[in-house]
């Protein structure tokens, strides 16, 4: 086999998704294995796995399965080398829109993480009375 090709075991490792994750991506056409081994074998590439981790980076920002489409797609024509001056904008643009929804993704998921350790402390100061152990 050549050795710029991974199966789909190491592909899960190295994205950490389960096969099962990267066959339902493969089956929405997020993914495509970039080649079959004799056996049959999905068989994938460093790019492959680069846009797993898209994916994967997408998907707790709350991304949807068509907006990661619509994201790869557009990253995918920028790509080209010959994409007219009109076309390269309104992707670009569609990026920065991309850009943004990330940033506020992170700060709305930062306000709750904050939150969280509050309530969480507020839990740990109340058990530490209640029970009088000492404080940490």
């Amino acid at each position: 086999m050549d050795d710029k090709h991974m199966q789909i075991g190491e592909v899960a490792a190295r994205t950490e998704l389960s096969l099962r994750t990267i066959r339902h991506y493969e089956e929405t056409g997020l993914v495509v294995p970039s080649a079959r081994s004799q056996g049959g074998f999905r068989l994938y590439t460093e790019s492959d796995v680069a846009r797993l981790m898209v994916i994967r980076r997408m998907k707790p920002l709350g991304f949807t399965l068509e907006q990661m489409r619509e994201l790869l797609a557009a990253t995918d024509r920028l790509d080209v080398d010959d994409v007219p001056t009109g076309e390269r904008e309104e992707l670009l643009e569609r990026l920065r829109g991309f850009e943004e929804a990330a940033q506020q993704r992170v700060a709305d998921l930062r306000t709750q993480l904050a939150r969280a350790e509050d309530f969480a402390g507020t839990l740990r100061r109340r058990l530490t009375r209640k029970s009088g152990a000492p404080r940490p």
